[in-house]
């Protein structure tokens, strides 16, 4: 490539950002009329629905000949679907795939400054795959610097989508990482070390007061030289915990992958369980139970068996995976909710649709599929502004070519994103 047409290259990108950003002031206050092929609002498709927007929120939604296109300007979206703005449920906006760089590295190794600057790129991209909501579930070494990005996307100083945070996230002392260490060394951490009653509630509170939506855990993990996970946090920690974040609003998730984990997680008042590898039909149906929801994760688990070796749809799948296919049918049919998450960061930003493939794929249906990426994760996580195509919810909306409630795939295939009333694509 010449230097001429890397400069074009790098002009172009410069100016699509440039243009983002102004459109966030751009045509505020306008009124918009969006006519699909049909309208999935949260819950079910509707063939021949239109959408008004005026300002940042949903005006009007049903059959065309229900709602008038007064003083609005008509945006023919002939051969697509329209759908709730997607709720991405597990992402790192500070990582980026551990094939370009290992997890220690980059919490070693990257500036917190590179780290953001990159982040800022991955905020845009899964906005533009058609996610307007995220939830960062942790910085992972960066410290509170997902506070300074959710803050310059909603002052509209860069495009992304709106951000649920957990900052650091909580870790019992020596189980977490980076690890292969002298134990003379104290190294950097990914999270927040805490134990016992006074330290955590201290910890909580520190982490909310630096901005904390809600509050990340570990409930198991792989302590000192040991390679398989076990449980960190006892049940009584882990209510403590909840019961501080509760009281100011917040919930607590968890990352975890054992039974047992699960289980104290479960009973301790987790409102989501993070990754659910090992879970076992007793322990779903003590979700289903409790009401705590499963964020499956699988296109971590997927991308990660790849950067080790396996040859997809050339080799048979690694036994993880296919004992994660048996405890996600478990889960499913136990009823447990299951939130949409894929971990984004393990794999690329802007790719967080290839969890929602796989998702069909282990069994899920795609309207199950679509419920589980809108409606469900705006109740699970507590934005219930968003997620349905509803008269007086924020103006969050994409529109895919096809039809994903027959072919999930055709989520890739974004032509139009809105995010309060603004277009970001078109």
């Amino acid at each position: 490539m010449t230097f001429h047409s890397v400069w074009t290259t790098l002009r172009l990108g410069l100016l699509m950002i440039l243009f983002n950003v102004a459109g966030q002031s751009f045509g505020q206050g306008q009124t918009y009329l969006l006519k699909p092929d049909r309208i999935f609002d949260g819950e079910t498709s509707h063939e021949g629905w239109v959408v008004r927007v005026k300002g940042d929120k949903i005006e009007a939604v049903g059959a065309a000949s229900s709602v008038s296109s007064e003083g609005a300007e008509v945006v023919d979206l002939k051969g697509t679907t329209l759908l709730p703005g997607l709720i991405e449920g597990h992402s790192h906006l500070f990582l980026h795939p551990y094939n370009e760089t290992p997890w220690d590295d980059q919490v070693l190794k990257e500036a917190r400054s590179l780290r953001t600057a990159r982040a800022t790129i991955h905020a845009q991209k899964t906005l533009m795959a058609g996610f307007t909501t995220v939830r960062d579930l942790g910085t992972e070494g960066a410290e509170y610097d997902d506070v300074g990005l959710k803050q310059a996307i909603n002052q509209g100083i860069i495009p992304g989508p709106r951000m649920i945070i957990v900052t650091r996230a909580l870790i019992a002392t020596g189980s977490y990482a980076p690890k292969g260490f002298s134990p003379d060394i104290d190294v950097p951490q990914g999270a927040e070390e805490a134990d016992g009653h006074d330290a955590l509630i201290k910890a909580v509170r520190r982490q909310i007061g630096k901005g904390a939506d809600a509050i990340k855990i570990y409930a198991d993990y792989r302590w000192g030289l040991m390679a398989e996970a076990r449980p960190t946090f006892t049940v009584d920690e882990i209510k403590l915990i909840v019961e501080v974040a509760k009281s100011s609003g917040r919930a607590v998730v968890a990352h975890a992958s054992t039974a047992e984990g699960m289980r104290r997680a479960i009973l301790g008042g987790c409102e989501t369980v993070e990754h659910g590898d090992a879970g076992t039909p007793e322990i779903f149906a003590l979700m289903k139970q409790h009401g705590t929801a499963l964020c499956p994760t699988l296109a971590a688990g997927d991308a990660i068996s790849q950067y080790r070796g396996w040859k997809k749809g050339q080799s048979p799948e690694p036994e993880r995976l296919k004992q994660k296919r048996v405890t996600f049918k478990q889960a499913l049919d136990a009823g447990v909710t299951i939130a949409a998450g894929g971990d984004v960061g393990v794999f690329s930003h802007g790719d967080n649709a290839r969890e929602l493939d796989l998702m069909v794929d282990y069994g899920m249906k795609p309207i199950d599929v679509l419920r589980s990426v809108t409606s469900v994760n705006a109740e699970v996580f507590h934005v219930v502004d968003r997620g349905r195509i509803r008269t007086g919810l924020l103006a969050d909306l994409v529109a895919v070519e096809g039809d994903p409630t027959k072919t999930i795939t055709d989520l890739h295939r974004v032509r139009t994103v809105m995010k309060g009333g603004v277009f970001y694509k078109r």
